[in-house]
């Protein structure tokens, strides 16, 4: 049986991973793969996160199942944090525990199919990497409008705004909330205004992915999308990830939140949700959900929280202004304003596939071949050499 299978090509983010650490240069650099980092390049477990596992140690009484849907204290702590006042009118939002952002998005895949509606996902181009082929193997097709010009290094809003006014009724767009991966060049409070009018005028459902909020512009900013849009139409879903702003990576909390036109609604589309779950996974894994619960809900650990979360999130904003600062300096004739425009974790540099792969060879500089680069791995050790490298490229 299994003789009839071919080798799938090896993830481009793991390969970098095997080729820096193959690298036995002192001066290297890490840019690929998308996890925080602290300025001495490690990923911290979060000091609220310790103290709230300690709690959970000492207070838990058992190990047993938690339902389809997950804690359901959980899920309201969630709500509340992802649609800010807006959760009040919790009769409209269906909430559930997920095993990651990404479980968060394959629930609400399932849930598309499930109307039978044969609508199409519109994603922007370029969007995360793992967005089509996770939503498109579900079965569900995907389709594009623009989003960046790689040669300008900006939004293209207009051509953005001009495609979604031809998206048919009833499809569906996915928006980035904050921090888009992986240009990182997000929509103003303006802009959001105005695609909600389309997506409100257009009868399109909008598709929230909201996986870094806190690192732009403050945690009760960054969801300002979601915020509005929930005010504009009936119906939308919502992905949500502690991955992140818990640097909870490795224990896979996320949430998906479903907007429904009334309460009746949203309990219909719970049972459904329930039942795929039941037929993926069965249930969501409890531990990183039970922290994000304890730190949400205890106002000292909250306050702790938050002011890591912000920590980070103006180590990510200083890394940003140094290197488009050095490149100003390196560079003049070229515009890396993109970085410092730029907020959160990713970035295009702008260079081509070939000076890539000089980046590495010649300067130990690893990232994948599109340019991508994760800000977290840039330190105010080496982004000086990280400059001279890229200007060396060009």
């Amino acid at each position: 049986m299994f003789e009839k299978l071919g080798a799938m090509p090896q993830d481009a983010i793991l390969k970098v991973i095997e080729d820096y650490s193959a690298d036995k240069r002192s001066n290297k650099i890490d840019l690929g793969v998308g996890v925080y980092r602290d300025e001495t390049g490690a990923t911290p477990i979060l000091s609220s996160v310790k103290k709230a596992e300690r709690k959970l140690l000492e207070s838990q009484t058992t190990k047993s199942y938690l339902g389809s849907s997950g804690d359901p204290d959980f899920n309201q702590q969630m709500q509340h944090l992802v649609f800010g006042s807006k959760s009040g009118s919790g009769d409209r939002i269906t909430t559930l525990q997920t095993p990651g952002g990404s479980g968060s998005l394959r629930i609400a895949a399932g849930i598309v199919l499930r109307t039978g509606s044969a609508s199409a996902i519109w994603t922007g181009s370029p969007t995360w990497a793992n967005h089509v082929p996770l939503l498109g193997s579900a079965g569900i097709e995907i389709k594009s409008y623009p989003y960046y010009d790689a040669e300008s290094k900006t939004l293209q809003f207009d051509d953005m705004l001009g495609a979604l006014q031809a998206v048919p009724a009833g499809d569906i767009v996915l928006l980035h909330g904050c921090c888009h991966n992986p240009t990182g060049l997000d929509l103003s409070e303006q802009q959001w205004r105005e695609v909600s009018d389309v997506i409100a005028q257009r009868g399109i459902v909008p598709f929230i992915d909201i996986a870094y909020q806190g690192f732009a512009s403050g945690i009760q900013i960054d969801n300002f999308g979601v915020r509005h849009l929930f005010d504009a139409v009936p119906e939308m879903l919502v992905a949500s990830s502690c991955s992140k702003n818990f640097a909870l990576y490795r224990d896979r909390v996320g949430a998906l939140s479903v907007v429904s036109k009334d309460a009746k609604t949203a309990q219909i589309v719970r049972s459904q949700a329930n039942n795929i779950v039941r037929t993926m996974y069965s249930m969501p894994p409890d531990h990183g959900g039970a922290v994000v619960k304890l730190i949400l809900a205890d106002a000292a650990l909250r306050s702790e929280w938050e002011s890591e979360v912000e920590s980070m999130r103006l180590r990510l904003r200083s890394m940003r202004e140094r290197l488009g600062g050095a490149m100003r300096e390196l560079t003049p004739d070229h515009d890396f304003s993109h970085f410092e425009r730029g907020n959160g974790m990713f970035s295009f540099v702008g260079v081509t596939p070939e000076q890539v792969e000089r980046l590495k060879t010649e300067f130990a500089v690893y990232m994948v071949a599109s340019s991508r680069i994760n800000i977290a791995g840039i330190t105010n050790n080496n982004v000086d050499h990280l400059a001279q490298s890229i200007a060396a490229v060009l």
